[in-house]
C-alpha cells in the first residue's frame, strides 16, 4: 500500500461524463474512477493501470503509427471513440476508501439508457468483479424495465490491484470479447 493512499471512507461523486458518440458499439462500464482519474476527470488514468495499454492491443491498427491511445485524456478519447468503445462507470456516487472497490458503500448508480438509446451499442462490459455485481444489482433491472436488452459481459479488471493476471492474459481476455466487434 502507498503511503500516501487515503485510509478513511469518503463520500465521492463521479465527477465526469461518459464518452461516446452515435457510432459506439460497446460500453466499457467500470466501477467509480480511482483518485487519481477523478483528479484528471478522465477514465484509468493511474499510470499502473493497464486498461489503456489492453486497449491499445485490441484496437490498434499495426500499420498506422498514429493509432495509439497516448497518455491524455484527449488522445484516449479520441482512441475510443474512433474505435466506436464507449466509456463510463457503473457508480455516480458512493462512499469509498481511496481506490479500493472492495469498500464501496451507498452507491449510486449512474443510467446508461440514454446512450443505448441513441447509440448502437450491442454489448456492454463491465471492467472488474465489482463493476459486474453493482451493474447487475442496480443498473440491470432498471435496464430490463425499460426493455433495454443489451448482453453484459464481465471482464477482469485491469487495476494494478488484479496483479494474479498478466498482461498478456488481459489482453487475450479483453480481445476475445471485442472481437465481434473489431472492425
Amino acid at each position: 500500500m502507498d503511503s500516501h493512499v487515503e485510509h478513511h471512507v469518503k463520500h465521492v461523486e463521479h465527477g465526469f461524463g461518459p464518452v461516446w458518440d452515435g457510432t459506439s458499439r460497446v460500453l466499457v462500464m467500470g466501477s467509480m474512477p480511482s483518485p487519481k482519474s477523478r483528479e484528471e476527470s478522465f477514465y484509468y488514468m493511474h499510470p499502473r493501470n493497464r486498461f489503456w495499454p489492453v486497449m491499445e492491443a485490441v484496437f490498434a491498427d499495426p500499420a498506422d503509427p498514429t493509432d495509439i491511445a497516448g497518455d491524455t485524456p484527449q488522445s484516449r478519447r479520441g482512441f475510443a471513440l474512433r474505435h466506436h468503445v464507449a466509456l463510463w462507470d457503473v457508480i455516480a456516487s458512493c462512499d469509498i476508501m481511496g481506490a479500493s472497490d472492495a469498500s464501496i458503500r451507498n452507491a449510486v448508480p449512474n443510467d446508461p439508457t440514454p446512450i443505448l438509446a441513441a447509440a448502437p451499442i450491442a454489448r456492454i462490459v463491465t471492467t472488474g468483479a465489482k463493476a459486474a455485481q453493482l451493474y447487475r444489482r442496480l443498473i440491470a433491472p432498471a435496464l430490463a424495465a425499460n426493455g433495454i436488452d443489451v448482453p453484459m459481459t464481465p471482464l477482469p479488471s485491469t487495476s494494478p490491484a488484479n496483479a494474479s493476471m498478466s498482461l498478456d492474459r488481459l489482453i487475450a481476455v479483453y480481445r476475445e470479447a471485442f472481437i465481434p466487434y473489431l472492425p
